[in-house]
């Protein structure tokens, strides 16, 4: 979901539910902005943060969690919403922003080659395909677009979405990409979907409804069958990619859940909510396994590459690195 979409939805949002008592979460001042996205590197060593001060900041993360900064990428004249390592080089990395543009950065020199061009409004999220060879960008101008990554030309606008494109993600395999959104002026909530998108035949696959408010995260579990949805209806929803059928709904969560992260060794899925609550969801699960907070709301969340630790992004500009322990 777009940030400016979170900005402009957090005081609809409400009071929260009381939260369950949880555990206090460091964290490290990591922009003068709100930070709206993170991503780790392939090898699990460096990590990119994208903050609303127009920034994108690299960072090695240390066995403890603590986090130094490595370099400071300035460049877009908005604020920076996504942000994606490729896939097998972890000196590419790329972005996309409130200035309606995406980027490609060689981390090594903090500049950035090639520059995607063509949406007409935020570009809210990013992703590159499982083999490096394709972005895929979703905007508030409600398209979702494939590029190719080397020099940045549009290869498909694969279609829109009834309202802005919040967020994107390929399957593990490359073969469908999943996005959603919501269109806030919907009175109905049939606009609140998820759509599945095959990738080499460059059209729509299915359409996933069930969400009553603003889908805000998404993520495949694994493979490519089961991809799982986030919502401020306070759901999070798993989905079936073959049927289209949701099979799982798990909630209602305390607060509205913005981000969602799936790691493969831990087996489980990871939960950042408005409030700053992160949380742990075992693969078949019905409740949470895990719960910790953070002072601040939040917006992203991925796990270290050994899944024993999440990584959320907050607004009041912190990146927090929270061990897991058990309940």
């Amino acid at each position: 979901m777009t940030r400016a979409r979170f900005a402009l939805l957090a005081f609809a949002v409400g009071t929260f539910l009381p939260l369950a008592p949880a555990q206090p979460a460091p964290a490290t001042k990591a922009h003068n902005g709100l930070v709206h996205a993170v991503a780790l590197s392939a090898d699990g060593k460096t990590l990119a943060t994208a903050g609303f001060d127009n920034i994108v900041k690299l960072w090695s993360i240390a066995p403890d969690g603590t986090l130094k900064e490595l370099k400071a990428l300035p460049g877009h004249t908005g604020p920076v919403y996504a942000v994606a390592f490729h896939p097998k080089d972890d000196g590419v990395i790329a972005t996309a922003s409130q200035d309606k543009s995406a980027k490609v950065w060689t981390v090594k020199d903090g500049k950035a080659t090639v520059e995607l061009k063509g949406h007409t409004d935020i570009v809210s999220s990013i992703a590159f395909s499982p083999d490096g060879k394709l972005l895929a960008t979703g905007a508030a101008d409600k398209s979702v677009r494939l590029w190719d990554a080397k020099d940045g030309k549009e290869t498909k606008n694969l279609g829109s979405h009834p309202g802005s494109v919040y967020t994107i993600v390929f399957s593990p395999d490359g073969k469908l990409l999943a996005s959603a959104g919501s269109d806030t002026s919907s009175k109905t909530g049939k606009e609140h979907v998820v759509k599945l998108w095959d990738v080499a035949a460059g059209k729509e696959s299915k359409t996933l409804t069930g969400h009553e408010q603003p889908v805000t995260a998404i993520t495949f579990l694994g493979d490519e069958k089961t991809l799982a949805s986030a919502s401020m209806d306070r759901t999070i929803r798993l989905w079936d990619t073959a049927s289209g059928k949701e099979t799982k709904k798990l909630g209602p969560t305390p607060d509205d859940p913005y981000g969602l992260a799936w790691s493969k060794d831990a087996k489980a899925l990871g939960v950042c909510g408005y409030s700053g609550r992160l949380t742990v969801w075992p693969a078949g699960a019905d409740k949470e396994a895990f719960a910790a907070q953070v002072k601040s709301p939040g917006y992203c969340v991925i796990f270290t590459a050994d899944g024993k630790a999440l990584v959320s992004g907050h607004d009041n500009g912190t990146v927090a690195v929270t061990k897991i322990t058990a309940k």
